[in-house]
């Protein structure tokens, strides 16, 4: 697999202008799995989706607005943006519909993925996440989990990851392609990428994956990365602050990996996490 069909730029739009930053089906991805969309409102703008023989998951990355499904309407937005606090999620089972009605700026990522499952939407909040650090010593993030194994979803799950400027993420490197649970199971993984500063960077090495051979990929603010098979970890840019939104879908709802015997020694070293973090709290 080529750099140009695993890293995906986002489109840049006037400050003061809304519109889709990012577009991704399923057949540009060329996966079975998921597409993912990004977005941005202007104060007064709606944005309506319907989930049909699919399930959504929307998260609010910035910005505050009335969100109506089904029988319920709801203001919702705390964060101005992905490093100002924790996140709003609606997820979306097949058959339903909802309104985004913009108050602020508002920027909304969405992703999909094939569903017949008759389930219930919900409305997660910053109160439902469940924040936690992970690794140590530069290899230390802060992990925030939104819709689990454990969530009522078909097969979505999904994942906000920060890590500090010059540190190492999903790390020790971790593969996830064959489906042999409960040891490992085939998932296809996005990560969307925001950085603190907009001249930051971060680079994400795809190796020893049956799609394709090695890569490195600088990834900017926006930036999407897709990770079909092999290992994948990342580097945040010395000084750059990183943002990574994970959603996942596959054989099974279990994140379970095989990490890279090569390097799970580093563990052994980990004496302490990272002084600065959480880099967010609600």
């Amino acid at each position: 697999m080529s750099e140009s069909t695993s890293l995906i730029h986002s489109t840049e739009l006037p400050p003061r202008q809304g519109g889709e930053l990012l577009h991704l089906s399923r057949d540009q991805a060329q996966w079975e799995w998921m597409s993912f969309f990004v977005r941005r409102l202007q104060p007064g703008e709606e944005f309506r989706a319907h989930a049909e023989h699919e399930e959504a998951a929307f998260v609010l990355l910035g910005g505050t607005c009335t969100i109506s499904w089904g029988r319920n309407t709801k203001r919702i937005g705390k964060r101005r943006n992905v490093f100002d606090g924790l996140p709003y999620t609606l997820y979306l089972p097949p058959g339903n519909e909802v309104m985004f009605t913009a108050e602020a700026i508002c920027e909304i990522a969405e992703c999909r993925v094939p569903s017949e499952a008759r389930l219930e939407p919900k409305l997660i909040t910053p109160a439902d996440v469940v924040s936690s650090l992970r690794g140590g010593g530069n290899a230390s993030r802060q992990i925030v989990d939104i819709i689990g194994p454990a969530f009522p979803a078909d097969k979505l799950m999904v994942i906000e990851v920060y890590t500090p400027g010059g540190n190492w993420s999903s790390y020790p490197p971790h593969k996830h392609d064959v489906h042999n649970p409960p040891g490992e199971v085939d998932l296809d993984e996005i990560y969307y990428y925001r950085i603190r500063q907009p001249e930051g960077f971060a680079i994400q090495h795809l190796y020893s994956g049956k799609h394709g051979g090695d890569q490195m990929l600088k990834t900017r603010d926006g930036d999407a990365v897709l990770v079909h098979s092999g290992f994948h970890p990342v580097v945040a840019g010395p000084g750059y602050d990183v943002y990574y939104l994970n959603f996942l879908a596959g054989s099974s709802r279990a994140l379970a990996v095989t990490e890279d015997p090569q390097h799970v020694w580093i563990r052994s070293t980990w004496k302490e996490t990272d002084p600065r973090l959480p880099l967010v709290k609600e």
